[in-house]
């Protein structure tokens, strides 16, 4: 068996090589060696999945400065996810306030969390319609297409007493609402992309939770693509170009695009996801999730790259997300309430990611990637080897042996430069970088740390390297979250 785990490490490191190249992406989409269909003149928006649930001690300050950065980082908006704790509509007040304080016209919009939110009787619609008139002329408010937006996460199962999900959301939710009340339903249903016209009437989109990540990439799906090409010794460039094509792939946003096209009356707007990490670690006496989902290779760079190659087709993309501690996708600071995450969580900060937000972000709305104004490295790794073993009972998660050890960077260069990237005094790598996005990455040991240094002209420009991580070879506990730092 251990052998078989080192020949799966083995494959995702030939994998990773593909992309320790440096990559210089194009200033204009015009200069894509494909082309794209005709820009559509609907605006684009960038949005982030907010957890109410852990938002318990803020105050309307906390509102402010999490709008404030996220405002500053090319994020439009917060999708609220709400629940049923009774102090959550009081949070979503704060947050409506707030984003008025801040001055900054930041949107706000409900995501209606229907994996805890009753929908069995029709009185349960009640509570999600309130929501709705309570905000809905509230200049924060985000408005799509003249109505008021609107999300979930599920909700496919909800019949609100009628005789089909499609009938209660139609009957009980946007037919009730009307006026300046009128929705624009985009919600997370998790059906097949086949069906969708079974929502004609219903729904004005779709989104794509599960595009942020190749969920499909497992520990066995690895192995019947080992299987499926004779092996990797046998075919290695077989199998690392179909395992490395899965990550950031556009082909689940294309099912969801053609799922929607195929609905009668205005055209459907599609919602993509991008995520940067998947992580999480609970234990089956509390909420039994214990896996991880890939995400080497600079899946966040990567995802972003393509859903600018064919925005024409994605009216908004929503960052997973702000601060899902849980799962490890937070963008946003560690505040608020955590719920039991601790562990994996404090300590590791994510907020150098936002600098690539921001980029992408850009691109994405605008159609032109900015021009960089700023030398930038953000960098990140896991804390301990993914073959490392620990006394931890809740085990080592699922699927933890297609992640490599790497440490992983994007460089924001102004103009040609050399970055070298260490991991030890006798361990480093030299590249260079054109002006714009280079993504690298070099193989990180036991005991080894993460240094960058940006070198031009003879002068050192940047240097990142943090004290306080240590590529650690006996862990306490399991933790598969990254490490994330930036210049």
């Amino acid at each position: 068996m251990r052998s078989y785990i080192n020949i799966l490490v083995l494959l995702f490191s030939l994998i990773s090589f593909a992309y320790a190249l440096p990559i210089d992406f194009p200033r204009s989409l015009d200069d894509m060696t494909h082309g794209l269909s005709k820009k559509s003149e609907t605006a684009k928006y960038v949005v982030a999945h907010f957890m109410v649930g852990n938002s318990y001690p803020y105050t309307v300050d906390d509102w402010v400065s999490d709008i404030q950065l996220a405002y500053e980082s090319g994020i439009d908006g917060f999708a609220l996810n709400v629940g049923t704790d009774d102090w959550q509509p009081q949070q979503v007040a704060n947050a409506f306030a707030a984003a008025e304080q801040s001055g900054t016209g930041f949107k706000l919009f409900m995501s209606f969390d229907m994996t805890v939110m009753p929908c069995s009787t029709a009185d349960d619609a009640a509570t999600l319609r309130n929501y709705i008139t309570t905000y809905a002329t509230h200049p924060n408010q985000l408005l799509y297409n003249g109505r008021v937006f609107a999300s979930t996460f599920a909700g496919e199962s909800c019949t609100f007493g009628q005789g089909s999900a499609a009938a209660g959301w139609q009957s009980q939710f946007i037919q009730q609402l009307s006026g300046t009340n009128a929705v624009y339903f985009v919600p997370s249903f998790f059906v097949d992309p086949s069906t969708f016209t079974t929502y004609n009437g219903v729904i004005d989109g779709m989104f794509n939770w599960n595009s942020g990540w190749p969920t499909e990439v497992t520990t066995s799906f690895a192995s019947s693509v080992l299987n499926s090409v004779g092996g990797l010794l046998a075919n290695p460039t077989t199998v690392v170009s179909a395992l490395s094509s899965l990550v950031g792939t556009t082909t689940p946003d294309q099912q969801y695009i053609d799922g929607l096209s195929a609905m009668s009356g205005d055209p459907k707007t599609y919602m993509a996801a991008v995520s940067p990490w998947f992580f999480t670690h609970y234990s089956p006496q509390t909420y039994n999730k214990n896996w991880i989902y890939l995400s080497d290779d600079h899946l966040y760079a990567k995802r972003w790259e393509n859903l600018v190659q064919i925005r024409d087709q994605v009216g908004i993309v929503e960052c997973l997300t702000w601060n899902d501690y849980g799962e490890s996708h937070y963008l946003g600071p560690i505040k608020g309430d955590q719920p039991n995450s601790q562990a994996w969580v404090d300590g590791f900060e994510h907020t150098g990611w936002l600098n690539l937000t921001a980029y992408y972000a850009t691109a994405f709305k605008t159609g032109s990637y900015p021009a960089v104004s700023t030398d930038q490295v953000i960098m990140w790794s896991r804390p301990h080897p993914a073959l490392a073993t620990a006394p931890d009972p809740v085990g080592q998660p699922q699927n933890f042996q297609i992640t490599v050890d790497k440490v992983w960077a994007v460089v924001l260069a102004t103009s040609p430069a050399t970055v070298t990237l260490s991991t030890s005094p006798s361990s480093s790598q030299t590249f260079s970088v054109a002006a714009g996005v280079s993504k690298l990455s070099v193989p990180i040991s036991a005991g080894g740390y993460m240094e960058a240094t940006l070198v031009r002209n003879g002068q050192t420009v940047v240097n990142l390297k943090p004290d306080n991580f240590t590529f650690n070879p006996t862990p306490s506990s399991y933790n598969f979250n990254a490490f994330v730092v930036s210049s």
